[in-house]
């Protein structure tokens, strides 16, 4: 099947951003629990989807989602505690998770403190495929929707730049290796991202105006530029970005942008 093409949506701040992603959210969420009586919903972890989650939890969102229909996962996970500071975990516990009283049945986390991340990535891909209802030797499960984000090195999730889970085509979940501590990391691969029904790309300042721009506009260069091979099988690519981010893009790309709001 044909690779979707991307849409991208222009949102004048940060605070904007967050609330388009916020009614995105919304909406999959709907679409998905009165076809199929779920959610099965990624979260990622940095300032942009605080913001986002914040949102959900306050009123009058908290109220507009039938919480108890959706199941958390994450789209990757630091080798941390759960209440270390840097765990995605423990950002969406804090600014969501913990305000909406998701049942702990729901949650499904990646359990990234333990020391043996291969073992911990086959675990949690057996969980994600009883949680999704498909063979965790078949095919990926199709995920509702992935929140990711993008760095200035244009990885996403943990997906960096010239190292070995960008090649994985059979796992849903491996470790993973970033250039900044904390250095070992969980993953979810772009073979799962990619069966997505929806993928939401976040991006917010002006040190990704660069690299949004040459992921976007670029020659193809997926070692080096991450965020290029997200391209899902049969679903939806939506980038909300700020205007900082996107300074660099072309003026055809912002017109385009423009126009397909």
């Amino acid at each position: 099947m044909t690779a979707a093409a991307p849409r991208l949506r222009c949102c004048p701040d940060a605070g904007a951003l967050a609330r388009a992603a916020a009614e995105e959210l919304i909406a999959r969420a709907d679409e998905a629990i009165e076809q199929r009586g779920r959610f099965l919903l990624a979260l990622s972890g940095g300032s942009t989807p605080r913001r986002l989650f914040e949102l959900l939890a306050a009123e009058p969102d908290r109220e507009r989602v039938a919480w108890a229909n959706v199941d958390f996962f994450w789209s990757d996970e630091r080798a941390v505690d759960p209440d270390h500071p840097s765990s995605n975990f423990r950002m969406a516990r804090e600014s969501l998770l913990d305000k909406l009283a998701i049942a702990p049945a729901r949650i499904h986390r990646m359990p990234a403190e333990r020391a043996d991340l291969d073992a911990v990535a086959l675990e949690h891909q057996a969980a994600l495929a009883r949680v999704a209802g498909v063979s965790a030797d078949g095919p990926p499960p199709r995920l509702d929707l992935v929140l990711l984000g993008m760095g200035t090195d244009a990885h996403t999730a943990s997906l960096f730049p010239h190292t070995r889970a960008l090649r994985e085509r059979e796992r849903w979940v491996v470790p993973g290796r970033a250039p900044v501590e904390p250095f070992d990391r969980l993953t979810l691969t772009f073979p799962v991202l990619n069966a997505a029904r929806c993928l939401l790309v976040l991006v917010a300042g002006a040190d990704k105006a660069a690299p949004l721009a040459e992921v976007l506009e670029g020659p193809r260069d997926p070692e080096r530029l991450p965020c290029q091979s997200l391209q899902p099988s049969d679903g939806r690519l939506l980038w909300l970005v700020d205007a900082s981010a996107t300074s660099q893009l072309s003026h055809e790309r912002q017109r385009a942008d423009r126009v397909a709001r």
